[in-house]
């Protein structure tokens, strides 16, 4: 109760001190001051147009979020399980993914234009890396030890697929997947900040370009306030809420052992070699039929 009574303390004795001084102590044109911004907050809430916007921007970054990770964890299988491929294209890839992503948007302009399509491809351009990397990082990190004793076991590709790396990698992909969804918004709202005429990003350059001070500040509480609602922690954030219902690694004590169907690591070098594949079982040279 005290931090809180602190923290109002301190948030209200800002907000006064930046009412008051607004066109006082500093210039008002430049800072604006919480009652205007209150004003054009509400402004844009009560004409709909808040709501509108922000719906371009949550579409954008969640269609970039699904295509991305979805691209970027099976990338990250296909790659991590074949060697020789992956060792030729990883130095490629960290190449790509050192270089900033928002430096791309400026020539996916270029090429798909200013329409949705364009913003979405670059959130799913940001997603990508991030998850793919994750999983990548996960596959290669499978113990080598018990894939080759399923390898004796002959187990084929997609025994060993199924039944101890995609059951391993799993966390890597859903912290790949947690990690990727503020940047997600992120990178839809810079992409609507370099051109576009619809979403979140372009209310704050719409009203940059006017030198409207009070509105930038609202289009920036507009944000934060869509951003804490997408990618709070469960359950205020929805996207962070679905993706902790979705893994299946929801607590630690459940990380060393996973279940939901998939075999874990343990029960998969206990268990008999025909029990797992349903091999019949050998007859010694010798036996009779």
């Amino acid at each position: 109760m005290k931090i809180w009574l602190i923290r109002l303390v301190v948030v209200g004795g800002l907000l006064a001190v930046w009412e008051i001084g607004s066109g006082t102590l500093f210039d008002g044109y430049f800072v604006s001051k919480p009652s205007a911004i209150v004003e054009a907050f509400w402004e844009l809430l009560a004409s709909g147009r808040l709501f509108y916007h922000a719906a371009i921007t949550i579409t954008e970054a969640l269609a970039g979020f699904v295509c991305g990770g979805l691209v970027g964890a099976t990338t990250g299988v296909l790659l991590g399980r074949n060697e020789i491929i992956g060792k030729a294209l990883d130095p490629i890839i960290l190449v790509f993914y050192s270089l900033p992503k928002v430096a791309l948007a400026p020539l996916f302009v270029i090429w798909f234009g200013i329409d949705i399509e364009m913003k979405i491809i670059l959130t799913a351009t940001i997603v990508f890396f991030l998850v793919f990397l994750n999983t990548y990082t996960g596959v290669r990190g499978v113990s080598r030890e018990l894939i080759a004793i399923m390898k004796l076991m002959g187990a084929s590709e997609g025994h060993i697929l199924g039944k101890v790396v995609l059951p391993s990698v799993v966390t890597w992909i859903f912290t790949g997947l947690k990690l990727s969804v503020p940047y997600a918004l992120i990178g839809a709202i810079v992409g609507e900040l370099i051109a576009a005429n619809r979403g979140l990003g372009y209310l704050l350059s719409n009203a940059a370009g006017q030198f409207n001070t009070a509105g930038v500040f609202a289009a920036i509480v507009a944000i934060v306030k869509s951003r804490s609602w997408i990618t709070g922690r469960a359950p205020s954030g929805i996207w962070t809420a679905a993706i902790w219902m979705l893994s299946p690694i929801s607590s630690p004590s459940r990380s060393t052992t996973i279940r939901s169907g998939m075999l874990s690591t343990e029960q998969t070098t206990s268990m008999p070699c025909r029990t797992m594949f349903r091999m019949p079982p050998r007859r010694s040279p010798g036996a009779r039929s």
